[in-house]
C-alpha cells in the first residue's frame, strides 16, 4: 500500500549517497576495510565505551555478546517480553532461558522490583531495553544487576544518544546493543554494533563475528594463513554499509533534534484529547531522542483502522512476546505480567521521522480528531 504518511522515513543527504558510491568505486574491499574501523572508531567516541564491534545486524551482536560472556546451558536472563522477539530470542540462540520481567508505565523498560523477584540461582544476567528511544530505569537495574554480581547487557537498539541524568544510554551496563535497522536513530539498512569497556570481550566479539577467525591483517588482501580458535559465524557488517554508517552518525546529534522537534509537536496538538489518550512526558533527567512516538489510547483497534483508511500507517510495538506461537504454544511459557499486557493493549506509535513535514503532523492529528468526533 502507498501511504499518504508512512510509519517512517529513512533520512538521508549527498553524504551518504557519495560515501556508499566511494566504497563500491573502490573495487575492492566491499567486505572488510578501513571503514569499518572508523564507523567503530566513531561510535565508541559518539555513545562512550573504549570498544566497538560491528556486526550485520543487532540480533547478531545480541546473539554473539551472550556467547563472549560465556552464557549457555542452563543459564537465565532476565529479559522483558514488551520488546522486539530478538532481546528474548538471544538467550535462546546459546542455550539459555529467558525470563519475562514486568515493566513499568513511565518508561515502558524493565521494573526493577519485578526484575528483583526474578532472580534465581540460574540468573547470569539482566537485558533491558530502552523503550522507542527513552532510558529505562537503568540506575535502579544496575544497582540490581552488581548487587546480585549480574551482567546487565544494555539493549539499547532504539536508543542511540539517549541520556539518563547527563549519561549516555549504553555506558551503565557490562556491554550494550546498538541497532541500525532503517527505521532507527541512524541507519545502514540492517547492523548493529556491541560497545563495551572489556578488551576481553571485545576480542572475543572479534571472534565469533568472523568464524572464529583470528585476523591480524586484511583477509582478502593477505596471502598469511589464519588460524580458527573457536566456533564463530559470518556476522561481519561490509564495508559498503560502514561507509553509510559513517556518514549517518556524523549527523545523529541533527536528527536527534529533528525527532525531539517534532515530538514536542505532537504532544502540543494532542493536547486537547487528553482525554482518550495517554502521553509519556518525561522530566529532564531523562533525554528521550524518540526513535518512536507511541501514545496509549481509547478504542485503538478502531483508530488504526480509520488512519489506514485515511492513508496514515501506524503500527503496535510491541506486541508481548510471551504471548506469540512460538513462546506460548511450542515453548509452553505461561506468564504474569499484569503491566506488559495492560500497556500492549493500548499501545500505538505514530508516524515518526526527522524530515515529517507540519502538513503531514497536522494531517495526523485532524484524522484522529475525525475519529472520535464521530465515535
Amino acid at each position: 500500500m502507498e501511504w499518504k504518511v508512512p510509519l517512517f522515513k529513512i533520512y538521508f543527504d549527498d553524504t551518504d549517497i557519495n560515501n556508499v558510491t566511494e566504497a563500491i568505486k573502490s573495487g575492492k574491499n566491499w567486505a572488510i576495510g578501513a571503514n569499518i574501523e572508523e564507523f567503530e572508531k566513531n561510535l565508541s567516541a559518539y555513545v562512550g565505551p573504549r570498544y566497538c564491534t560491528t556486526f550485520n545486524s543487532g540480533t547478531s551482536a545480541l546473539h554473539a555478546v551472550l556467547m563472549a560472556y560465556g552464557i549457555g546451558t542452563g543459564d537465565e536472563v532476565i529479559v522483558p517480553s514488551f520488546t522486539f522477539i530478538a532481546t528474548a530470542n538471544a538467550p535462546l540462540f546459546v542455550g539459555a532461558k529467558p525470563v519475562f520481567a514486568d515493566i513499568e508505565e513511565e518508561t515502558f523498560g524493565l521494573d526493577p522490583n519485578d526484575v528483583a523477584e526474578k532472580i534465581t540461582p540460574k540468573t547470569k544476567a539482566i537485558m533491558p531495553i530502552h523503550y522507542g528511544g527513552c532510558p529505562c530505569k537503568i540506575k535502579e537495574l544496575k544497582e540490581i544487576a552488581d548487587d546480585h554480581n549480574l551482567l546487565l547487557i544494555e539493549d539499547a537498539a532504539e536508543s542511540l544518544g539517549a541520556k539518563y541524568g547527563g549519561q549516555n544510554v549504553g555506558t551503565f551496563g557490562d556491554a550494550a546493543m546498538l541497532s541500525f535497522c532503517q527505521n532507527k536513530i541512524i541507519t545502514t539498512g540492517e547492523g548493529g554494533a556491541i560497545v563495551t569497556e572489556s578488551k576481553e570481550i571485545y576480542e572475543k566479539l572479534k571472534l565469533i563475528r568472523s568464524h572464529g577467525r583470528l585476523e591480524t591483517c586484511d583477509y582478502f588482501s593477505s596471502t598469511e594463513l589464519f588460524d580458527f580458535f573457536n566456533l564463530g559465524y559470518n556476522f561481519r557488517m561490509s564495508n559498503i554499509v560502514a561507509a553509510l554508517g559513517i556518514a549517518q552518525l556524523a549527523k545523529a546529534n541533527k536528527i536527534i533534534q529533528m525527532r525531539r522537534n517534532h515530538a514536542t509537536t505532537y504532544i502540543k496538538k494532542l493536547k486537547p484529547y487528553q482525554d482518550r489518550m495517554v502521553i509519556n512526558t518525561y522530566s529532564e533527567k531523562y533525554h528521550h531522542v524518540y526513535q518512536l512516538f507511541s501514545i496509549r489510547v481509547k478504542k485503538r483497534n478502531e483508530l488504526m483502522k480509520y488512519l489506514a483508511d485515511a492513508g496514515i500507517m501506524t503500527k503496535i510495538y510491541f506486541p508481548p512476546v510471551h504471548m506469540t506461537y512460538f513462546y506460548n504454544n511450542i515453548l509452553k511459557y505461561q506468564c504474569n505480567l499484569p503491566i506488559t499486557m495492560k500497556v500492549s493493549s493500548d499501545i500505538l506509535s505514530l508516524p515518526f521521522y526527522p524530515a515529517m513535514t507540519y502538513n503531514e503532523i497536522d494531517y495526523v492529528i485532524e484524522s484522529i480528531n475525525q475519529f472520535y468526533s464521530v465515535t
